[in-house]
């Protein structure tokens, strides 16, 4: 279904050196895409952008902040995108503290120059503005959060993510209008993902990297706020979902270009500590310990998401348990230093695509 579609098609990806651009990068290219990435300097030697050397694979392989507005525009215009997937984020909570200021201008002006972007170039048809499941102005309720409820956001990453998306909403009204269409030409969409997990990432304060490395190290594996209850996905489910829209988009442009979820089913909802038991599990050896801090940064405890609407209207829904997604990214983790990490990817991606969807 896709290889027909985005063979040839010129696809530009903001973030394309991070753990999700990097995968959807290899998917992509893999598909017979023509892609061009932007992305800062990837975070260490071992990201699966590296590994992968996608990099030298995509037509084209670009260092650049999506906060040089000017710069972004130029890379548009030379390039000549059909569809863009932006990806590009400070995407840590605890970061955000620390950095905040950085923290909007990467999150919200840095989505803005892209729309901009798209604004001035006539070849964009379809734009896709990734977010996150923590936009929504987190009430700790425990049902999902749907498509039309409030943004918001506690901490600075959250809250810039809200931002991000009132910001979409607006430059969709004002710029890229459905009732417009044919003026502009012009379908954009935001896709918010639940806690992403899968091969390649090293991120820090991130619960899988965080139980990896500890692993390799052989130290046992601290885990900060163990009852935090979190939507966990491979990253393959939502990197699908995102593919699946723009393909939508493409055929009925004014149809699809809104906010969409794309979360586990409800048993993927587990907490922070039953993810990392399941991951010791499957590397086949490690121990837990809890460091539980009443003073720690506020994170939230409870976050969903209901994934109704991709699911009768895109036709989308996870096709793994929370099991199946912890096996197949400690599979990655375990092989990653013998064989070729390109191939490996390829690999989990056919594997991924055999898969049914889940009930």
């Amino acid at each position: 279904m896709f290889e027909q579609f985005y063979k040839n098609k010129r696809v530009l990806i903001t973030g394309h050196t991070g753990f999700k651009g990097s995968w959807l990068a290899v998917w992509l290219h893999s598909l017979g895409a023509h892609v061009t990435g932007i992305g800062l300097e990837p975070y260490t030697d071992k990201d699966n952008f590296v590994l992968t050397q996608i990099g030298k694979k995509i037509d084209n392989d670009i260092r650049e902040d999506i906060c040089n507005g000017q710069r972004i525009k130029e890379i548009f215009k030379t390039f000549q995108p059909e569809i863009v997937f932006h990806l590009a984020a400070q995407p840590l909570v605890r970061l955000s503290y620390e950095k905040p200021v950085e923290t909007y201008q990467t999150n919200v002006m840095g989505s803005i120059n892209v729309m901009e972007a798209v604004k001035v170039t006539p070849s964009v048809r379809v734009c896709v503005m990734i977010t996150t499941d923590k936009c929504y102005e987190n009430r700790e309720q425990i049902w999902g959060y749907r498509e039309n409820e409030p943004m918001g956001g506690y901490d600075p990453y959250s809250s810039s993510k809200g931002a991000a998306e009132i910001a979409i909403s607006s430059w969709r009204r004002s710029f890229f209008n459905p009732d417009k269409y044919e003026t502009h030409h012009k379908s954009i969409a935001s896709a918010r993902a639940g806690n992403v997990i899968g091969g390649g990432d090293w991120q820090t304060d991130r619960i899988i990297p965080d139980c990896i490395r500890c692993l390799e190290q052989g130290q046992p594996i601290g885990i900060r706020s163990p009852q935090a209850i979190r939507p966990w996905q491979h990253v393959l489910e939502p990197l699908q979902g995102y593919l699946l829209l723009a393909m939508k988009m493409w055929d009925k442009p004014t149809e699809y270009c809104e906010g969409w979820n794309f979360g586990p089913t409800q048993e993927g909802i587990i907490p922070v500590w039953e993810v990392a038991r399941q991951v010791v599990k499957c590397y086949g050896s490690g121990e837990l310990k809890d460091l539980s801090d009443k003073n720690a940064l506020h994170e939230a405890n409870l976050l969903m998401l209901d994934i109704s609407k991709a699911r009768f209207s895109l036709g989308w829904q996870p096709k793994m348990n929370i099991n199946q997604c912890i096996a197949l990214t400690v599979e990655w983790y375990k092989r990653y230093k013998t064989e070729d990490v390109y191939d490996l990817c390829l690999e989990q991606i056919d594997k991924y695509n055999s898969l049914e969807k889940t009930s």
